[in-house]
């Protein structure tokens, strides 16, 4: 596994997620300073320099609750807040618009170029303000250096990474739906036409050469398919075309988006068999959890007046039938991270606790059990 998938994949899925927000906002006519101070806090808190930090050190990805509750603070780290069944759908169409960016990029490396064109919309979310395009400018300089100087090996093994995180995820989204780009199961329908790979010719010839490297003949073949060349390659700077348009916005022509589970009940969800062995390397997710959240800087609302609840279904009445209907396997239950009196060594995850509980409103809890044991259980999954 690729060691530096994560913050691809951190970014590309923090850029969906703004793309969605924008357009929830937008439709409910939340005002127009209350949406901009949204986006502004989001993205604040998504380029802060500790978070980042933590964020490019070499690692591996761990596991999909672990990253549902990085992005369920961050959807929260502003006066706006979403109901579970709302942040379920959220994370649903982000997780699978970037599946289906991974799935189509003509080449492994043309996934950076998806990175930027994310990279591209956030920073014309925060145009406007320039403290904040500065630390997002800092990010898209990180990128270039981490990533442009991969070989095309290292960036297949990041792909295949990806790929291999998705694999089981599919969730059933309208607009792909409507698109034939989906088909019924949640299965994504690949073309078999359109613009070869840069750097590439177009299928439907064999060339054969003599052990001196002379050509000596050639062979035509039906390739079945309609295959095009590609003009130029993406710009891979901080400016500059990047030709392909996945990871762009797919929101900007307004229309109703709706996710459905796949080829799964919740009895049979239910049914499933559970792993009760304790994950070994459940304490090392958390504290790499930990570490990673202590760089949040989480905007609190001053007043309970000043915050508003994003509503990503058309009513409330669908919201919380979502919320009934789906199935376990695809939850995501938010981890309460806590410290007792025999974690008080660990002052980070400590201060993640306080930060957690303090929003929920929750107290702290003094139980004395061993440190080992609350980990692997609160981690219990992961």
């Amino acid at each position: 596994m690729s060691s530096r998938t994560l913050p691809l994949l951190f970014i590309n899925l923090g850029g969906e997620m703004l793309y969605i927000l924008d357009q929830r906002l937008r439709a409910q006519n939340i005002p127009a300073d209350k949406a901009k101070k949204v986006m502004n806090d989001i993205i604040t808190t998504m380029f802060n320099k500790k978070f980042l930090e933590e964020l490019f050190k070499p690692q591996e990805l761990y596991s999909k609750k672990a990253l549902r509750t990085v992005f369920d603070r961050l959807a929260h780290a502003s006066i706006m807040r979403l109901n579970q069944a709302s942040m379920d759908k959220l994370y649903d169409l982000m997780t699978m618009a970037f599946k289906y960016q991974v799935l189509l990029c003509p080449r492994a490396k043309d996934i950076l170029l998806v990175s930027f064109n994310h990279m591209d919309a956030i920073k014309d979310f925060v145009k406007d303000t320039p403290s904040v395009l500065s630390q997002v400018d800092e990010t898209y300089r990180q990128l270039i250096e981490m990533y442009t100087p991969l070989s095309s090996g290292e960036f297949q093994l990041i792909r295949q990474t990806l790929l291999i995180f998705f694999q089981d995820m599919h969730i059933r989204v309208s607009i792909f739906l409507k698109d034939k780009v989906q088909n019924s199961n949640g299965r994504f329908v690949l073309p078999i036409s359109g613009p070869v790979p840069h750097g590439t010719h177009i299928p439907g010839l064999i060339r054969m050469f003599s052990c001196n490297g002379e050509e000596v003949k050639r062979l035509q073949f039906r390739n079945g398919g309609n295959y095009t060349g590609v003009l130029r390659e993406g710009s891979f700077e901080m400016f500059g075309e990047r030709v392909i348009k996945l990871g762009t916005n797919m929101y900007s022509v307004s229309r109703p988006v709706e996710t459905h589970m796949s080829g799964t009940s919740k009895n049979s969800a239910q049914k499933k068999s559970v792993n009760t062995t304790p994950n070994p390397l459940a304490k090392e997710e958390l504290n790499m959890l930990a570490r990673l959240m202590g760089g949040m800087e989480v905007q609190k609302p001053g007043n309970a007046d000043s915050g508003f609840r994003v509503n990503l279904f058309a009513t409330d009445e669908e919201e919380e039938e979502a919320l009934i209907s789906r199935p376990d396997e695809f939850s995501y239950d938010v981890i309460k991270i806590q410290a007792t009196k025999n974690q008080q060594a660990n002052a980070e995850l400590a201060k993640i606790m306080g930060d957690f509980t303090e929003e929920a409103g929750e107290p702290c809890s003094s139980s004395a059990n061993s440190k080992g044991d609350d980990l692997l259980a609160m981690m219990d999954g992961l």
